[in-house]
C-alpha cells in the first residue's frame, strides 16, 4: 500500500448504516445481496436486520418468498450524541 491509499482498518459508518443505506435504496434487495455490497457474512446482515427491525428502524413484511423491507424515517438515531436526530436526513444526505 502507497501513502497515498487509504487504510482500511476503519470506516466513517458501521456495518449496520450500511446495511441500512442498502435497504432504504433497494426495499426488496435480498440479505445476499446486502451482504456482498457491505463486504459481510449473510450471517452477519440477517444479525444486522435483526438488530434493525428490533429497534424499530425497519420493518420487514413476508412478500410471497422474499422480503420486503421498510425503513422508518422517523426513527430517533442510537446514539445519545444524536439522540435527537432522526435516520430520515441522514439516509438523504448519503444518497449516491
Amino acid at each position: 500500500m502507497s501513502s497515498n491509499e487509504p487504510s482500511a482498518s476503519w470506516t466513517f459508518l458501521t456495518n449496520h448504516t450500511q446495511v441500512l443505506i442498502c435497504i432504504d435504496q433497494d426495499v426488496d434487495i435480498t440479505l445476499r445481496d446486502v451482504a456482498n455490497k457491505v463486504g459481510i457474512t449473510e450471517r452477519a446482515a440477517q444479525r444486522i436486520v435483526a438488530d434493525l427491525v428490533e429497534a424499530g428502524i425497519i420493518d420487514r413484511r413476508r412478500i410471497g418468498r422474499r422480503n420486503h423491507y421498510l425503513v422508518n424515517r422517523s426513527a430517533a438515531m442510537r446514539h445519545a450524541a444524536q439522540a435527537n436526530l432522526q435516520v430520515g436526513p441522514l439516509l438523504d444526505l448519503l444518497q449516491p
